[in-house]
């Protein structure tokens, strides 16, 4: 039986998270992140996180580059959350990806985007590697595809 993947943020990834979102919350996003806001499965409250919205073929999506996070926990219950930069909330539905063939190009795109960030939650795998390679990854990094409601 394999275990679900997760990479726990170390202290200080937390504290540069926090950063980013207070940046976002405050208006700046850095090359597009935003603050992602989602209810808590158990207890109700609202998770804070900052997160990079990814287009691919003119379709949003989350992904997760940690893995099964508490964030997508909370996504998968909830179905949907907001995105926050500065004084501009948008409010999104969220379906999550079974496919993985499918998957593994947004991943690809992802890691085109924002793999000087992320590649280190990925082991080994990055936009240059083989679509083999990618769609190994792609049950370990949940992603979901985003509508929003304006």
């Amino acid at each position: 039986m394999s275990q679900t993947y997760y990479l726990r943020a170390s202290a200080s990834a937390q504290r540069l998270n926090k950063a980013v979102g207070w940046l976002a919350r405050h208006g700046i996003s850095l090359m597009g992140s935003a603050e992602l806001s989602v209810r808590g499965r158990t207890s109700g409250r609202t998770q804070r996180i900052p997160v990079n919205p990814h287009t691919h073929e003119g379709v949003r999506y989350l992904v997760s580059a940690r893995g099964h996070s508490q964030w997508v926990r909370n996504m998968r219950a909830a179905g949907g959350g907001e995105l926050r930069v500065g004084r501009r909330t948008r409010t999104f539905t969220a379906v999550e990806i079974a496919d993985d063939e499918r998957k593994a190009g947004i991943l690809r795109g992802y890691l085109e985007r924002w793999g000087w960030e992320v590649n280190q939650y990925f082991r080994g795998v990055t936009a240059k590697s083989t679509d083999a390679e990618l769609l190994a990854a792609c049950p370990d990094h949940p992603v979901f595809r985003i509508t929003f409601a304006d």
